[in-house]
């Protein structure tokens, strides 16, 4: 697991205004997800956000897009948790990679609900600007996804 304590970085470099130390934005968005607050998670994101999913056809864009998308996730997993397995940094672009665990309680991608606990690891690729996250990639593994909640074979 990453430990934002072992690891020291510049601040982001913006055009003035104070942004927190890309892990410390790192740690806190992963609270916020815990903490299962889509309008705090989304005012993490710049005004004219970017984001990709491999899964998901449409990208997400702005804040509100945001607030969408982890309502959903919410909505399927209810007890969702996210671990932040390691980050790296440089300049302004920032790799999380991450866990999420969570009891799949409803509907997900067309899938009714499971009941299975699945553990999904992943990776975000972020650009940041200003303090505030102009563009992600998050890749994923989705098939692992599918083997957990009993829709693929174990291999």
């Amino acid at each position: 697991m990453y430990d934002s304590r072992s690891f020291t970085s510049r601040s982001l470099r913006t055009d003035g205004a104070t942004a927190r130390p890309t892990p410390q934005l790192a740690a806190d968005l992963i609270a916020a997800w815990n903490d299962h607050a889509p309008e705090r998670i989304a005012a993490f994101y710049a005004p004219d956000f970017e984001g990709d999913d491999i899964a998901q056809p449409q990208p997400q864009r702005g804040p509100g897009g945001i607030r969408r998308i982890t309502a959903y996730y919410f909505r399927a997993f209810p007890d969702l948790e996210v671990e932040l397995d390691d980050l790296i940094v440089q300049g302004d672009r920032a790799v999380l990679l991450w866990t999420w665990r969570g009891t799949h309680r409803g509907t997900f991608m067309r899938i009714p609900p499971t009941g299975r606990v699945v553990a999904v690891r992943g990776t975000t690729a972020l650009t940041i600007e200003g303090g505030l996250i102009r563009r992600s990639s998050r890749m994923w593994d989705l098939a692992g996804l599918l083997r957990g909640l009993g829709l693929l074979p174990e291999l």
